[in-house]
C-alpha cells in the first residue's frame, strides 16, 4: 500500500453560506481579486459582502472556458493589482481561472513554462496567494483539485497547470447557489460530476480513501440528478448534487481520471463543445470498451468487481450487473436531453489526430487498460450513431 490524499485547507459546506465571506474574507489583507461570471447574481452577493467587510474590491469577468489569451490577460491584470487575495465564485471555468490566477501572480515565469502536455509542466516555485473557491455548479469539482484547465487555440488543446501548491484555502459549498441553474447546466455539469466519481473509482491509481468518496458520489448523483433536472428548485437534491460533485472533485484530485476525459480534453481544443457534454456523450461508451477490454484480457479482473458496484451504487440495486449500470447511463443522458456528438459535426478524418492526442493525455493514463487505437476509434464510431 502507498498513497497519499492532499486536499484544500479548510472545506465549508453550508447551504446558504455565502454570506460567511464577510468574516472568512478578514485575515487575508485588503485588496481582494474577485474572479467571477458578469451579470451573476452571486457574483454581485460576493462583492456586496467583500465590500461589506470593508475590501478593496477589483473584478474580472471569465466568459466561456479559460483560454490561454485570457489567462495571460488576466495574470498580467492581476500581477499589477497587488492584490492579497483572490476569490473565485461561479462554475468550474471560473474556479479554474482564479485558481491559475492565484498561482501565477507569484509564479512568474512565462505560463508556457508551467503548462502541461505543450509547455515544460515546471514546479511552481513559490506558495500563491491565497485562494477562495466558491462554486455555483455541481460538476467540475475544481475547487478541491490542484490543477486548472486552459485550452490552447494554437494546438487545439485543453492542458492543466497543475501543483500541489494550488489547492484552495477556503471552499464554501452552498448549495443554494445552484438552485437558478437552466436545465442544460445541471444536465452537463451533473454528467461531469458522475463522471469524475466512476473514472477515479476504477482508475488504475484509486485508493481505499478515494474509494469511499467516489462511491458516495456516484450514489449521491445517480439518486439526485434526475430530480434536480426535473425539479431545478428542489433544494435536497440540489444538495445531494453538490456533495456528489464535492465528492468527485475529493476522489479525482487523489486518484487520476480516464478515457472519458483524455478524449474531453481534445476534443473541447480541437471543437466548441462543452466539456460536461463531452464526458456525458462519452462515458457509457468508454464505460462498454474498459468492460469489454478488460474481459478480454482477464475475465476474473478486479476492475470488473468495481463497474458492478457502480452499477449497484447508480440502480440502488444489490443484484445490478454491469450491463445494468451501463444502461443506466444511457438512460440518464437520454433522459437529461443531451446533445448528440453527431450534432457537433466532428469530421470522422479528424479521428485519428483526436486519438493521437488523446493517448498522450494526462488523464489517459489513468484508464483501469490501455486501449488500443482501434478501441479508442471504436469509441468514437459508436458515440457518432447515439
Amino acid at each position: 500500500m502507498n498513497f497519499e490524499f492532499v486536499t484544500a485547507n479548510r472545506i465549508i459546506v453550508k447551504t446558504n453560506g455565502l454570506s460567511d465571506l464577510e468574516h472568512l474574507i478578514q485575515p487575508y489583507g485588503e485588496r481582494v481579486l474577485l474572479v467571477a461570471r458578469r451579470n451573476a447574481q452571486a457574483t454581485k452577493d460576493a462583492q456586496s459582502y467583500l465590500e461589506n467587510a470593508q475590501k478593496s474590491v477589483e473584478v474580472i469577468y471569465v466568459k466561456g472556458e479559460p483560454t490561454l489569451e485570457q489567462l495571460s490577460e488576466n495574470v498580467d491584470f492581476a500581477r499589477a493589482g497587488n492584490f492579497d487575495v483572490v476569490v473565485g465564485i461561479g462554475g468550474g471555468s471560473v474556479i479554474d481561472m482564479g485558481k491559475m490566477i492565484a498561482a501565477l501572480i507569484t509564479n512568474t515565469k512565462p505560463i508556457m513554462d508551467y503548462l502541461e502536455v505543450i509547455g515544460q509542466a515546471m514546479p511552481l516555485t513559490k506558495q500563491p496567494k491565497p485562494y477562495i473557491a466558491i462554486p455555483t455548479t455541481s460538476g467540475t469539482g475544481a475547487e478541491v483539485t490542484k490543477n486548472g484547465v486552459v485550452s490552447s487555440a494554437k494546438h487545439k488543446v485543453k492542458v492543466s497547470l497543475r501543483s500541489p501548491m494550488m489547492f484552495a484555502d477556503i471552499v464554501i459549498i452552498d448549495a443554494s447557489l445552484t438552485l437558478s441553474l437552466p436545465r442544460h447546466v445541471t444536465a452537463s455539469t451533473g454528467m461531469d460530476a458522475l463522471t469524475q466519481n466512476i473514472e477515479p473509482y476504477v482508475s488504475n491509481q484509486a485508493n481505499p480513501i478515494t474509494d469511499a468518496f467516489a462511491k458516495a458520489g456516484i450514489q449521491h448523483i445517480g439518486r439526485s440528478l434526475k430530480r434536480a433536472y426535473d425539479e431545478p428548485t428542489n433544494l435536497k437534491a440540489r444538495e445531494a448534487m453538490a456533495l456528489g460533485s464535492l465528492m468527485g472533485g475529493l476522489a479525482l484530485a487523489n486518484a487520476k481520471l480516464g478515457a472519458v476525459h483524455g478524449f474531453a480534453a481534445v476534443l473541447g481544443g480541437m471543437y466548441d463543445i462543452n466539456h460536461g457534454v463531452v464526458c456525458a456523450l462519452l462515458l457509457p461508451h468508454v464505460m462498454r470498451a474498459n468492460v469489454d477490454a478488460l474481459q478480454a484480457s482477464d475475465d476474473q479482473h478486479p476492475i470488473l468487481k468495481r463497474y458492478q458496484e457502480v452499477a449497484v451504487l447508480l440502480t440502488n440495486n444489490q443484484n445490478a450487473s454491469i450491463e445494468d449500470g451501463i444502461d443506466f447511463v444511457f438512460d440518464l443522458v437520454k433522459h437529461c436531453q443531451i446533445p448528440s456528438l453527431a450534432s457537433f459535426n466532428i469530421p470522422a478524418a479528424d479521428d485519428a489526430i483526436i486519438i493521437e492526442k488523446a493517448k498522450n493525455s494526462s488523464s489517459m493514463k489513468g484508464n483501469p487498460i490501455m486501449l488500443t487505437e482501434v478501441q479508442l476509434q471504436s469509441i468514437l464510431e459508436n458515440a457518432r450513431k447515439c
